[in-house]
């Protein structure tokens, strides 16, 4: 009995869903050309450009090697398409990471595209030892609001200097230049949270 091939990808004509937009921000968004992109992910260069203009669906496989390529969350590709899950877990192991050079940011909740200037974004910050953060330097629009985990630290908010230790919190506009900065001997650890969302959109 003659067996039929099993293609990569499919036909997406009659679909109603797509997600080739998404695909083709984010990689630009990490400045990926579409051959760097297709040669991590082991395909052509073609097919992810057919994926990004929703000319195909990708197979499983394929989808999985770009998510892994591009650091995607497939929840992130599919949020519109399942919209009875209003709830969104970030389990321990699964925590999305940004190092901007010392400094080490956890995501520990997912901002919603969606919402815009009222998304949400919170992580974990991790500074080691006479570091500082630099993304602050010329302020931002919305606000911030810090909880000091461990360690100790200030804020410089313009001119002044807040001294923070473990268990304090501070809420400001994040519109003024602030950097905040390990003033201890060990790693300082904040939970800060912002709105609306700045490193993990």
């Amino acid at each position: 009995m003659e067996q039929t091939e099993k293609h990569s990808v499919h036909d997406v004509s009659a679909k109603s869903y797509h997600f080739g937009e998404k695909i083709r921000a984010v990689r630009e968004k990490k400045h990926l050309t579409l051959k760097a992109v297709a040669q991590q992910a082991g395909v052509s260069e073609s097919l992810i450009s057919q994926i990004e203009r929703n000319r195909v669906s990708p197979a499983i496989d394929t989808l999985l090697s770009l998510a892994n390529v591009l650091d995607l969350n497939l929840e992130y590709l599919f949020e519109e398409y399942n919209q009875r899950r209003p709830v969104s877990v970030v389990h321990a192991g699964e925590r999305r990471t940004v190092h901007e050079e010392e400094i080490i940011y956890e995501e520990i909740s997912k901002p919603n595209e969606k919402d815009g200037q009222n998304s949400i974004e919170s992580y974990i910050i991790t500074i080691p030892e006479g570091g500082k953060t630099h993304r602050g330097h010329y302020g931002h629009f919305g606000r911030e609001l810090g909880l000091i985990l461990e360690g100790t630290g200030s804020l410089l908010y313009q001119n002044t200097e807040y001294a923070l230790e473990q268990g304090d919190s501070i809420s400001f506009s994040a519109s003024a230049p602030h950097t905040l900065e390990n003033k201890g001997t060990k790693p300082l650890k904040a939970l800060w949270i912002v709105t609306p969302a700045q490193r993990f959109v």
